[in-house]
């Protein structure tokens, strides 16, 4: 069974990080300093393959100077809409240039390049493709909404509008909550002209009530888990779950310890988080909508955490096949498991594109 994962942060950790994903986890691990912070190394195409990942979203994110968190280093730190468009656009063509210098590589952004990804993961193939969708993480790349055609036309095929606050919407981290901008609305209008996919991760609730009113393009949230779970405005409410299911999106399940069972924090055990909390978070979203059709994984793997930060069962994305075997385990039919691995994502970009 391929699988999908809706949310890495590659290029971003090529060029900030020096994490070429080219090179195999155990490489990778070899030449850095242990980080407690940041931690070791858990995603490359190589473990991909060995995993059966077969697509992935790979996201554009650039961080806001006024951000404090220790894993992000200064390199991609934009002080201003220029900077951000910068570094960006910079993230995007190494996308391209991945794909243009490696063969078993492919952008994928319509139809047909996303059956060609699917064509070649047959048992029998030794070398399967790997496809790699483009999404922005946080808008401020995008410097006026009219740009949005500029990001489309290079291959951008999905747009979260905040990470933390954006000139367009109030983000899943502050404090206050004032929804989308003037600016937002206009950009909601140019993406769905356009058929982007709107990502609501990091959204702060009023700014995806507005965001749901308005825009009547395919939803998603590629890396959320549920608040219900672990307090926090980060996560998404039960509201905010079925408003999503209500428009047929997918929620993606984020594999960070933190993010799956209250109050652990870097430095805790990880063998105090397991994939009964991964479960626990899918079934949560299945329980709320009544189906396994909305949920999905959005794994954010070295999204500022590592291998020590993850549930007790993964070391890497080589291991997002246990999150099946786990969900057959405890009862899922088989065709809702396929679903949740990767039927649901690619039921979403075949909307999109069709």
């Amino acid at each position: 069974m391929m699988i999908v994962d809706a949310h890495l942060d590659i290029a971003y950790n090529a060029l900030n990080h020096g994490r070429s994903p080219l090179h195999p986890i155990s490489s990778l691990r070899a030449q850095e300093q242990p980080d407690g912070e940041r931690g070791q190394a858990t995603v490359s195409f190589p473990d991909m393959r060995q995993g059966g990942v077969g697509l992935v979203f790979g996201t554009l994110f650039v961080t806001p100077s006024h951000a404090k968190i220790p894993t992000l280093a200064d390199k991609m730190v934009y002080h201003n809409a220029n900077e951000a468009f910068g570094y960006g656009m910079k993230q995007l063509d190494y996308y391209h240039r991945l794909v243009d210098e490696n063969q078993s590589l492919r952008l994928v952004t319509h139809q047909t390049a996303l059956d060609e990804v699917l064509a070649s993961q047959q048992e029998d193939n030794p070398a399967p493709l790997l496809g790699i969708v483009p999404l922005m993480e946080g808008a401020d790349p995008i410097r006026e909404p009219e740009e949005a055609e500029l990001w489309y036309e290079r291959g951008l095929r999905l747009i979260g509008l905040a990470w933390d606050d954006t000139r367009y919407a109030t983000g899943g981290w502050t404090r206050t909550d004032d929804g989308l901008t003037k600016e937002g609305y206009r950009l909601l209008e140019v993406m769905a002209d356009l058929g982007f996919i709107l990502d609501l991760t990091h959204m702060s609730e009023k700014s995806t009530i507005e965001a749901l009113e308005r825009y009547e393009g395919v939803t998603v949230a590629t890396h959320s888990n549920c608040r219900a779970l672990v307090p926090g405005t980060r996560q998404l409410s039960d509201t905010q779950i079925r408003l999503i299911g209500e428009r047929d999106g997918v929620i993606g399940t984020v594999l960070y310890n933190a993010f799956l069972q209250p109050g652990w924090r870097k430095g805790d055990r990880k063998a105090a988080v397991t994939l009964d909390h991964v479960v626990a978070n899918i079934d949560h979203v299945c329980q709320v909508l009544g189906s396994a059709r909305s949920v999905g994984i959005g794994s954010d793997l070295d999204g500022g955490f590592g291998a020590e930060h993850i549930p007790a069962e993964l070391d890497s994305i080589a291991d997002l096949g246990k999150i099946g075997d786990a969900l057959l385990a405890r009862g899922y039919e088989s065709s809702d498991v396929a679903g949740i691995m990767s039927g649901n994502w690619l039921r979403i970009l075949r909307r999109a594109w069709s």
